[in-house]
């Protein structure tokens, strides 16, 4: 597959990848085979949006079990093993409608429908390439936007300053292995996202960097060296994601993993945040947050139902 995504990029061909949060199951496709398969896609809002009052409720992990892998993460933090770990978990959802509706009806930046296995509606950009500039936008921080002064809050909470900085200095020294001239154009800029409850303020940055010019011609080599995604794995990245493995206690799958586009020119991607997925009769959404040592658990736990959302 990676010999396939080389060729399509270093031949113009339009393309996409999908990646699972472990690199370990990557898929390319042409653009006629993608829809031959029933892979749809919208990045930047560019399919046609069709509202519809969408219901969803949820039967989350109790937060007695939530407390349990969240204590494993904080021990590990005090034995040295991680600074920043992203504990996600699964939610049992209900909903009236199928994934092909909820991708149609949901408005978010990029949008994915996998053969009626999966729909993720994500906020955060991976990394998107223009000439031979490369960005990339780390998303850390989420706050209910009806709270007091939200946006305060959160630019000044030492725990998502110190988590942020930390995803930020990761993705820098991502970055730092293939391009060069390195730059946090914006630091902690704020987003808003609409659900169907509430509207959530979430924190990015944007770092760029230039690649090397023959960067089409291994294209493979410098994505895959990136992966799994900084923001939903964290630091250092390796020991990490090995913890999250052993924490977590379910498969990831392609839930975090990235979805890119190649439209015969410029590279754009997410990583597939915002994710529901079908198993057996019933539909799974995966969500979670970054776990420091100045976390709370309570708020984390809420962080992680919050995230349970349609937009």
């Amino acid at each position: 597959m990676k010999q396939k995504l080389d060729h399509c990029i270093k031949n113009t061909i339009p393309c996409i990848v999908i990646s699972d949060f472990e690199a370990q199951k990557v898929e390319v496709y042409t653009i006629e085979e993608a829809k031959k398969e029933g892979i749809l896609f919208a990045f930047k809002h560019a399919t046609t949006y069709k509202p519809h009052n969408l219901t969803l409720s949820k039967k989350p992990l109790s937060f007695e079990s939530y407390k349990t892998k969240f204590d494993s993460v904080i021990e590990e933090i005090k034995k040295g093993n991680t600074y920043l770990l992203n504990l996600t978990q699964p939610t049992v959802i209900e909903t009236d409608a199928t994934l092909k509706e909820i991708f149609y009806s949901t408005n978010a930046s990029y949008k994915i429908l996998y053969k009626d296995r999966f729909v993720c509606f994500s906020p955060e950009s991976f990394i998107q390439i223009q000439g031979n500039t490369i960005a990339t936008f780390p998303m850390k921080g989420t706050i209910d936007a009806s709270l007091p002064n939200a946006k305060e809050k959160i630019l000044h909470d030492e725990k998502e300053m110190a988590e942020h900085v930390m995803i930020v200095d990761l993705l820098r020294n991502d970055l730092g292995i293939i391009a060069s001239e390195i730059r946090v154009k914006q630091f902690r800029y704020i987003t808003e996202v609409k659900t169907n409850k509430k509207t959530l303020l979430q924190v990015s940055s944007k770092i760029t960097a230039k690649l090397p010019q023959n960067w089409r011609e291994n294209f493979s080599e410098l994505f895959f060296s990136l992966l799994p995604a900084g923001s939903i794995t964290g630091t250092p990245k390796k020991k990490t994601t090995q913890l999250i493995k052993e924490i977590e206690g379910y498969e990831r799958g392609f839930f975090s993993g990235v979805f890119g586009y190649f439209d015969g020119k410029n590279f754009d991607s997410c990583v597939m945040i915002r994710f529901i997925e079908k198993d057996g009769d019933s539909l799974i959404y995966k969500s979670g947050g970054g776990i420091t040592l100045l976390s709370d658990v309570k708020a984390e736990y809420n962080e992680l139902l919050d995230k349970v959302y349609l937009p």
